[in-house]
This record gives structure tokens, C-alpha cells and sequence, in this order.
């Protein structure tokens, strides 16, 4: 591509304006592949996902709040070692700074509740005492990730957040794709 022209790139983006806006579509469909992969727990990832949104919704979050507890986990499958990287990574353009924050952080704070039983530092989220959003991520594991492992919890389908994940994620807040750098005009 070194030797590509302006026209090159027009063709390009004018492909990428097509596929950009079917974005939700794709995140909505790739929850759907969490569906049935137990990973040893009572409930599979995509209903824990559910459960998590769905508690917060009911605990009247924002939406900005209830996309990322829909989404937080959401890369359990492709980033193994990695999970809240990729659900940050895919959030961070649509999401303010501390619930972006909180999602690139809820693998170490949610460690709190089991890191034990793997021979791991429970108190591994300490290193981040004192930071702004400290509390904010505890509260969010605490309340909402923690106990959303619940086979009789009564969690709202899929169908209920789509509207919400169309909404938040048809165009970015930050993006270096924007004109401006990091925020639309």
C-alpha cells in the first residue's frame, strides 16, 4: 500500500462506511456464540453476560454502564488469557474513560472472589487503591459480575439489550478515525 493513491483510499473508506454501521449486529451476534460454552460454571457466558446486564439495568445504571456489563466478558472466547482486553479494546471508542476504565480493569478486581483457589493474590486489585475509579470497578464486580453465575436468576434475553447496543454503538464518541482526533465534533 505505499504506492496507493488518494483514490485508492476513497474506495476504501467508502467500503469501510458500509461495513462500520453493522458493528451492533456483529457484537450482538458474537454474544450469541457464548451461548452453551459452560467454561465449568451453572450458567453459560452468555447468560452470566445477560445476568450482568440484566442486574444492572434493574439497579437503574445508565446505559452506558448496562452496554459495558453486557459486553464485559464478551471476549472469553477469542482472548482466553486476556478477556477484559478485548472487551475494553471494543468498548473504548463508545464508552466514557471510567467505564472504559472498568472494564479494562474487572479481570483483576473480580480475581478478588476466586484468585485464592488458583494460587493467585486475591488482593491483586490493590495495586490500583487510590485510583479514581478504584471504588466504581469493586462496585461493579461486587454488585454485578460476582453473582451473576445464577441458573434461577430470572435474566432478560438478548432481544432486550439490542436496542440499547444499536443505540450506543452506532458511532464511536473517541475514535483516531474521527477528524478530531479522539471526539466527534
Amino acid at each position: 500500500m505505499t504506492e496507493s493513491t488518494a483514490e485508492d483510499y476513497q474506495i476504501i473508506v467508502a467500503e469501510a462506511m458500509n461495513y462500520m454501521p453493522r458493528l451492533p449486529s456483529r457484537i450482538l451476534a458474537h454474544l450469541r456464540l457464548l451461548g452453551g460454552d459452560y467454561g465449568g460454571f451453572a450458567v453459560d457466558r452468555l447468560t452470566h453476560c445477560l445476568q450482568t446486564a440484566t442486574r444492572a439495568y434493574r439497579a437503574n445504571k445508565d446505559d452506558e454502564y448496562v452496554l459495558c456489563a453486557l459486553i464485559h466478558d464478551i471476549g472469553d472466547t477469542l482472548g482466553s488469557f486476556n478477556h477484559a482486553d478485548v472487551a475494553s479494546a471494543i468498548l473504548k471508542p463508545f464508552v466514557d474513560e471510567r467505564n472504559h476504565w472498568m472494564v479494562s480493569h474487572h479481570d483483576v478486581f473480580q480475581g478478588y472472589y476466586f484468585f485464592h483457589h488458583l494460587g493467585l493474590d486475591p488482593n491483586l486489585r490493590e495495586k490500583f487503591r487510590g485510583h479514581e475509579h478504584f471504588d466504581y470497578t469493586a462496585e461493579f464486580c461486587h454488585e454485578f459480575d460476582q453473582p451473576s453465575f445464577d441458573p434461577g436468576y430470572d435474566t432478560l434475553p438478548l432481544e432486550h439489550f439490542a436496542p440499547l447496543v444499536h443505540e450506543l454503538m452506532k458511532a464511536p464518541k473517541r475514535s483516531i478515525y474521527l477528524p478530531s482526533g479522539d471526539k466527534p465534533a
